[in-house]
């Protein structure tokens, strides 16, 4: 029996969810995987439009641009003390730029990480010609993100950012 997290942490008045048999659930998703497979062309397009907007998620300045004027500021931070002036200006801009890059940083390795589980939903799609017959724990964990099981259906989202609605 799977049971909410919620009310599992909080108890039965933070949530009024049933439970669910783990052969249900397990049913469930085999039938979601199979409808991905049945949509593979509307599949496809969905991946695609997912790595377009991955590709293109890039904001702001480049790591290489925020090094280059960290550098900049660095200098000018140097001559200004020297002269005895006030550089508070200059270390809020380096303070500023520094989140700015640990930010790109985070933002890129996001992006790698979603490119690759994309990747891995395109060449799962491409692989596999008939319809999965038992519940795969390997390939559950390596497809699906999070499942969210309702009175009357089930979302079955999966890592690559697309998503199925079973129902019950």
């Amino acid at each position: 029996m799977w049971r909410c997290c919620t009310r599992v942490e909080h108890g039965p008045g933070a949530c009024n969810a049933d439970a669910i048999h783990e052969s249900e659930l397990q049913n469930l998703v085999v039938r979601a995987i199979n409808m991905a497979l049945g949509q593979k062309d509307t599949m496809y397009d969905v991946l695609q439009r997912n790595v377009e907007a991955v590709l293109t998620g890039t904001d702001g300045i480049s790591i290489d641009e925020i090094d280059a004027r960290l550098e900049e500021l660095q200098k000018e931070l140097l001559n200004v003390a020297n002269a005895k002036e006030n550089y508070d200006s200059i270390v809020d801009e380096i303070y500023r730029l520094r989140e700015a890059k640990q930010n790109a940083q985070v933002e890129g390795a996001e992006r790698e990480g979603m490119k690759q589980r994309i990747s891995e939903m395109q060449q799962f799609l491409a692989e596999q010609t008939q319809d999965i017959t038992e519940y795969d724990e390997q390939l559950v964990c390596r497809l699906i993100e999070k499942i969210t099981v309702y009175d009357e259906k089930v979302i079955v989202e999966f890592k690559s950012g697309t998503s199925v609605d079973i129902h019950r």
